[in-house]
């Protein structure tokens, strides 16, 4: 019989073995020193994470990241999965079910998760555990040399270059809809070491900047203020932050549907759409 208690006794290889072996059967596979960088731009927190043992071998787990989103203390998904072996007893929703007291004397208030839309089976136990969609997300994915970006110009009366975090409030107000928590600036400030940003400015006011990551090439922000756009300046700023990538793809994730302009833009310089994802929240 399982047993299901926190996390905050393993230690890293064996969190690492768990996960290897829950995704093994995943495209993108991910090394050690990899899932440390993933899981510590999302928030994790050890003693605030489950999973299920079986003779002392972690068999699923939940690994949750805790911070704030929008204001609110959040806790959010940072990776669910389970073994190939011990699929199909509900591990996963018991691993989640247990969780929840824990998270609400913790302070908790709410918790967030990001699925793939085709995965129906994964949607509908989530929905059974009274999560509800928010929002729905694309994401983009090409391979870095076939992201067209030379065609296009800065144009007169602007300039690009390096920013940091303390003009947050004029990157906001380029902004046409809330990052998603794996990209918001929160996340960002967890690894600034590992993110480079730019700003294009007029008349040095900021009309746009992007945030970029080059060790995954992940677009992790881009965004041009309205009065600015339909300027090339989006693309422009992504010209400069690819010099510094050091990744074979170039990655555009949870995108919101409902901004058109960056889904046009995505496709026009040969950003692949590669799928959908619904956010959904549970209050707790």
């Amino acid at each position: 019989m399982e047993t299901i208690r926190s996390l905050e006794h393993l230690n890293t290889n064996q969190l690492y073995e768990a996960f290897r072996e829950a995704f093994k059967d995943y495209d993108i596979q991910l090394s050690q020193p990899e899932l440390e960088v993933m899981i510590s731009r999302r928030g994790f927190v050890l003693e605030l994470s489950f999973g299920a043992f079986a003779d002392d071998r972690l068999v699923s787990f939940t690994l949750n990241g805790i911070g704030l989103f929008n204001g609110v203390k959040t806790a959010y998904d940072s990776g669910t999965g389970t073994i190939e072996s011990f699929r199909g007893q509900g591990l996963a929703s018991r691993v989640f079910q247990y969780s929840v007291p824990e998270l609400k004397k913790a302070g908790v208030k709410q918790y967030v998760l990001e699925v793939l839309q085709h995965n129906t089976g994964a949607v509908s136990v989530y929905r059974k555990q009274g999560f509800q969609v928010t929002r729905e997300f694309n994401f983009f994915v090409e391979q870095a040399d076939n992201v067209r970006l030379e065609r296009y110009n800065l144009p007169e009366g602007y300039s690009i270059r390096p920013i940091d975090l303390g003009l947050k409030v004029q990157m906001m107000d380029c902004q046409e809809f809330t990052p998603s928590w794996q990209n918001s600036f929160e996340s960002v400030e967890r690894r600034l070491p590992d993110f480079g940003m730019w700003g294009v400015f007029a008349a040095e006011k900021l009309a746009g900047y992007c945030i970029f990551e080059p060790n995954s090439g992940d677009i992790t922000q881009i965004a041009v203020a309205q009065l600015h756009r339909n300027r090339g300046l989006a693309s422009c700023l992504l010209r400069e932050a690819v010099q510094t990538n050091r990744h074979k793809n170039l990655k555009l994730i949870n995108t919101d549907l409902a901004c058109k302009s960056i889904t046009i833009w995505a496709e026009s310089i040969g950003l692949q759409h590669r799928g959908k994802q619904f956010e959904m929240v549970r209050e707790l």
